[in-house]
């Protein structure tokens, strides 16, 4: 017998600050813990709900190993003091992982397979380096020439990127500065303050002359990354990374960060059983392959899928929340489809705030939901980023 597809619908969502990568402000803060204090959190915004009644949690993570191996989804439960009862998956797409914990969480609610779920993501780049601790790629990657961008690196798509689309450095750097701004304006007028759960941290600071160890107490609660210093004549003086004739530069690029964001996803049954407020309801995914070496314009095809699944169009979108990988790739998508600048990461993006891949996609969605709740904005609102080995994903929310 066939289903009848219920509603999902996001009861809570939260975020830690993101700290820099890898000797930030987090660098010590284990991946599970984050997604234990994201997870304690959004429960935190839900305090009539049993939590007895929660079926599973799924969590994003692009590196799932060392500290955050052994299914840190399930870790993360457990830390948190929740139920046994409770399961755990950890799930990767690489920069898309968060989003989709969402997707994966809403569908099971849709299907009735769940009344309660949990989405999260949780990523550490100080404690997890990039490619993880060991890379082992199948020698055919690096066999064909279409792979170098898997085999390489993604700075040097963005840079055959910024070339096909032709993408100025001038302009990829104008885009990193008004990253920068709209960061730093957010922080400014408290805009982040509902959606981040400030997390407490310990520094041991040695001193070397006597041999005792200081301990430091500290809660962070403002984002590292966004930097007021940053200026176009200040980017113009950086180095290209990837290709010394290139443009692409750690000044338009995403920064390497540590993270964590989670939400609540419940049924129609339990939003009237415990009275609880909707910020939002699930509307639907869409997830599009594309060759490996121009990963970074994978939104460009998956915004319009997404789009067509919903029934909707771009003018339909109140706030898009595009993952800024690298300042050339955001604004091939925007410009290839057309999008609409000011709905645009109206509080900033990775380049300013920090992109800790496999949470990247929770935490924005906490930033959409209390953005434009915040705002009195109603409708629909999307996250999408591009994915290492070419792919785009785009995840729609109705913001009620």
């Amino acid at each position: 017998m066939t289903k009848q597809v219920q509603e999902a619908y996001i009861v809570a969502a939260t975020r830690t600050p993101v700290g820099k990568a890898p000797r930030g402000m987090m660098r010590n803060v284990r991946p599970d813990d984050m997604l234990a204090h994201v997870i304690t959190g959004a429960l935190a915004q839900v305090p009539t709900l049993d939590p007895k009644l929660i079926s599973d949690c799924v969590v994003g993570c692009a590196f799932p190993e060392a500290e955050q191996g052994l299914n840190m989804a399930r870790i993360g439960v457990l830390l948190a003091g929740l139920p046994n009862t409770i399961g755990g998956v950890t799930i990767n797409r690489y920069c898309s992982s968060g989003i989709n914990a969402v997707q994966m969480a809403a569908d099971r609610i849709r299907l009735g397979e769940a009344d309660v779920m949990i989405a999260a993501g949780s990523e550490s780049m100080s404690l997890v380096p990039m490619m993880g601790n060991k890379v082992a790629l199948n020698p055919e990657i690096f066999a064909k020439d279409e792979n170098y961008g898997i085999a390489y690196g993604m700075g040097l798509t963005a840079e055959k990127v910024a070339q096909q689309w032709n993408v100025s450095r001038e302009d990829q750097d104008a885009f990193a500065v008004e990253s920068h701004r709209r960061a730093l304006a957010a922080i400014e007028s408290g805009a982040f303050k509902s959606e981040i759960t400030p997390l407490d941290v310990t520094y041991r600071i040695p001193n070397l002359e006597t041999g005792e160890v200081k301990l430091v107490n500290k809660t962070l609660d403002t984002d590292e990354g966004p930097r007021r210093d940053t200026t176009l004549e200040g980017l113009a003086k950086l180095k290209t990374v990837f290709d010394a004739k290139g443009s692409v530069t750690a000044g338009n690029s995403s920064q390497m960060s540590d993270g964590a964001g989670a939400v609540i996803i419940v049924s129609e049954k339990i939003l009237k059983q415990f009275n609880l407020v909707p910020l939002a309801r699930y509307v639907t995914f869409s997830v599009k392959g594309v060759p490996p070496e121009i990963m970074g314009i994978g939104p460009k095809e998956a915004i319009p899928a997404a789009l067509k699944l919903a029934g909707l169009s771009q003018g339909d979108l109140k706030w898009i929340e595009l993952n800024e990988a690298f300042a050339a790739q955001a604004l091939a998508v925007i410009r290839d489809l057309d999008l609409d600048t000011s709905l645009i990461n109206p509080h900033g993006g990775a380049i300013a705030l920090g992109h800790p891949l496999g949470a990247t996609g929770a935490i924005r969605t906490a930033t959409l939901i209390h953005g434009m709740r915040n705002r009195a904005q109603k409708g629909y609102g999307m996250v999408t980023m591009c994915i290492g080995t070419g792919m785009g994903a785009a995840g729609i929310l109705e913001v009620l």
